[in-house]
């Protein structure tokens, strides 16, 4: 489940954006956090299962309603799970606009899409 970022949060967020290596300078950190504090267009969701807040996902909005997902990041004792795939899938439907990937997370939204639409099409052959 997704928690729209506020203060309170903000070590979390902060702890989880770390593990990004574009991430890694605390300066740039720094910045990146006070974007998502002051700036409208830049919106950061954590993601919660059961207490433990253990994701992030930060979009970049532009004035069509087109987001772009900026940083996507899982705790690492939670990898391999498929909670970002779960946390990006679960965006793109929320989104009134479309989702699209920077550089860092293009890649990464590709393959959730393209696993998404193959088990989309399994189930309808299947059902």
């Amino acid at each position: 489940m997704f928690i729209k970022f506020k203060s309170a949060y903000k070590k979390i967020a902060m702890g989880l954006l770390s593990y990004m290596p574009e991430e890694k300078d605390v300066k740039k950190l720094q910045e990146t956090i006070r974007n998502y504090e002051e700036n409208e267009q830049w919106q950061l969701y954590l993601w919660k299962e059961a207490d433990d807040i253990i994701g992030v996902l930060g979009l970049y909005f532009y004035e069509d309603n087109t987001a772009r997902l900026q940083h996507l990041c899982v705790n690492p004792s939670y990898r391999d799970e498929g909670i970002g795939r779960k946390m990006v899938l679960t965006m793109k439907e929320r989104l009134d606009g479309d989702l699209i990937g920077c550089d860092e997370t293009i890649e990464f939204l590709g393959a959730c899409i393209e696993d998404n639409e193959k088990n989309k099409q399994t189930d309808e052959v299947s059902g």
